[in-house]
């Protein structure tokens, strides 16, 4: 569960990111952020994953009041909440292997459960089979794909998608659509943004829309025409 309640960040006195907004996500929701470049999305993110803090208002994830969380906190908060960028940021000297097992590396864990993790989370985002290859012998959307593993396979609560599809082509863009959505259906609560309205239209999932700051609209089941 994510909470948001008047919460607002200002970074400067231009005024703030955020202003004021409330927002409620349930567990295993599969919920669409859109707005311009600039709206707010990204500080939303940041707060979340506690790389920001607010200014004023409170935010609870997974039970964990962030007003109350202490710096060794962070790794636990962290834990839950996995997160995908629209550049990859792989290890491009690391197979895809190494890349989505340096993630349970850095965590300690075994190397024996590492061995039976991987190859299930490969083939959830169907790319059983390319562990040996390296990022740049993969396309696009793999290399995304494979981002995507990297985030889920320490099994966060949250994946935030955080334009996910940017850089790729329509075919490609679909390919990660259809494994967040995957992932949505084992439980996982997925945050994405996007600035593709055929993306928001087709899937028909509640979209939330900041501009300037502010939720202008949030709709169960809605289409974006830009704002």
């Amino acid at each position: 569960m994510i909470l948001l309640d008047r919460v607002t960040k200002t970074y400067n006195r231009r005024g703030p990111a955020l202003e004021r907004i409330s927002l409620h996500v349930e567990p295993k929701e599969f919920v669409i952020i859109v707005g311009p470049s600039g709206a707010g999305k990204s500080t939303l993110f940041k707060l979340l994953t506690r790389e920001e803090k607010p200014s004023s208002g409170k935010i609870i994830v997974g039970g964990m009041d962030y007003e109350r969380l202490n710096d060794k906190d962070i790794p636990l908060l962290r834990r839950k909440i996995g997160v995908v960028f629209q550049d990859f940021k792989l290890l491009n000297n690391k197979t895809i292997h190494e890349n989505v097992a340096f993630a349970l590396e850095i965590a300690g864990i075994p190397t024996q459960e590492i061995k039976h993790t991987v190859p299930k989370v490969m083939d959830l985002v169907g790319l059983l089979g390319k562990e040996n290859h390296y990022p740049l012998e993969l396309s696009g959307g793999e290399r995304q794909r494979v981002a995507i593993a990297r985030a889920i396979v320490r099994q966060p609560k949250i994946l935030i998608a955080d334009e996910p599809t940017g850089n790729l082509d329509p075919k490609h863009a679909w390919d990660v659509i259809k494994v967040l959505e995957k992932i949505n259906r084992f439980g996982t609560t997925v945050l994405l943004t996007t600035h593709n309205q055929d993306i928001v239209n087709t899937l028909k999932r509640r979209v939330v829309t900041i501009k300037d700051g502010h939720i202008v609209s949030d709709r169960a089941v809605g289409h974006y025409k830009g704002v």
